[in-house]
């Protein structure tokens, strides 16, 4: 009997080292995954249907963080607007710091340091006025943003959102995880 005893010492003692390799294992992965979704890459949905139709309200999306990201004109971006309290909001970004925006709203063209944008990915021209005249110059280190359905978003026409400052961008839109009847659409 004496003998039996170590034997179940022994056991235990592996059950303890295989209970602790597991919990090590995970606690390495969620630190991955945290590290992941802080720095990298974040989720995040569509609210509206102010970027129809590129993104259809519901849609669930990759966002490559701002940590590693530089904003382009033409990407789909994330933001945070600081006069905007619904929440953040999935735009196109249109212009960059020192660039000027003018939009004719009776022809419904946008036109950036006098070049007329050729938008095939817009839902409709751009006639719905937000408050804010034209032409804008763009203040540096800012960005002005609009949605794909011109004339159901609020954005940077509308002095609730206005220009705004570059880091308040969270990031860009890399592609539609959910619904999967549309992954991988988006910008």
């Amino acid at each position: 009997m004496a003998e039996q005893m170590p034997e179940k010492n022994q056991e235990k003692s592996s059950i303890w080292a295989d209970v602790y390799g597991v919990l090590s294992d995970m606690v390495l992965c969620l630190a991955f995954v945290t590290i992941l979704f802080v720095f990298v890459i974040r989720l995040v949905g569509v609210d509206g249907h102010s970027m129809e139709p590129t993104l259809l309200d519901g849609d669930m999306l990759t966002l490559e963080s701002n940590f590693l990201y530089e904003p382009q004109v033409g990407d789909i971006i994330v933001l945070r607007a600081p006069t905007y309290e619904e929440g953040p909001l999935v735009k196109r970004l249109i212009a960059m710091g020192g660039q000027t925006v003018d939009i004719n709203f009776l022809t419904g063209e946008v036109w950036v340091d006098g070049v007329l944008q050729d938008e095939p990915y817009i839902k409709e021209l751009t006639y719905t006025y937000e408050g804010i005249d034209f032409p804008v110059t763009v203040p540096e280190d800012c960005v002005f943003v609009m949605g794909d359905n011109r004339n159901g978003s609020t954005d940077s026409r509308s002095p609730l959102v206005g220009c705004v400052d570059k880091r308040y961008v969270l990031g860009k839109a890399l592609q539609i995880i959910f619904p999967f009847s549309r992954v991988g659409g988006g910008s």
